[in-house]
């Protein structure tokens, strides 16, 4: 997570007491569910949860009506919200490794809804919440990495960042083959010399 810049002149932003308690306990719950669970229907299950709150602001499970013709966009956002019922690029891809991808995917879907919802655009909190699935998706991650929304990847298992690395809006990262960020590089939409060991 981005490390805190306090000077008289220019303190680093930050939410209230109260909204920084509640999102710090937030990730610290979501951490410690993806560090128990592996396997990838019960992290589908968590995240699936999650984006039915984040979206809806309703705990999810409640049974779809499938009959009726007028709640079909409904049941089509309820089940697109849960990572089994989506497809991503990398699945298509002939090189992925399906083990190690099922097991990130519903990491994956998560980062990508988060930043497609409204808290997306919460710096403050997205920087947190993107540097804490990456702990669970990438390679390695180091120390005081922000990473902002709208950052693609391939497969995710093949990336490290190195300390102090920032990756800015619309950045695609083609992690095919192994991909190293060396620390303190700031890697933009436009960059094109990356590290490959």
């Amino acid at each position: 997570m981005p490390e805190e810049k306090n000077n008289a002149a220019n303190p680093a932003p930050r939410p209230t007491p109260e909204a920084e308690e509640i999102y710090l306990r937030w990730i610290a719950y979501l951490d410690d569910e993806f560090s128990r669970h592996h396997k990838p229907h019960l992290r589908a299950e968590i995240v699936r949860e999650q984006l039915h709150q984040l979206y809806l602001s309703a705990p999810g499970g409640a049974k779809l009506n499938f009959t009726l013709t007028t709640e079909l966009p409904t049941n089509i956002l309820q089940l697109s919200l849960d990572p089994r019922n989506s497809t991503l690029a990398a699945e298509y891809d002939p090189g992925v490794d399906l083990k190690k991808y099922a097991e990130r995917k519903p990491l994956i879907w998560f980062w990508q809804m988060f930043d497609r919802s409204p808290v997306g655009l919460n710096l403050w909190l997205g920087f947190r919440f993107r540097a804490m699935l990456a702990r669970h998706i990438f390679e390695h991650i180091g120390n005081n990495v922000s990473l902002y929304p709208g950052i693609e990847f391939t497969f995710g298992y093949n990336l490290t960042l190195e300390d102090d690395c920032t990756i800015l809006p619309g950045t695609v990262l083609d992690d095919r083959r192994p991909l190293r960020i060396e620390k303190g590089t700031t890697v933009s939409a436009q960059s094109s010399q990356l590290s490959r060991p």
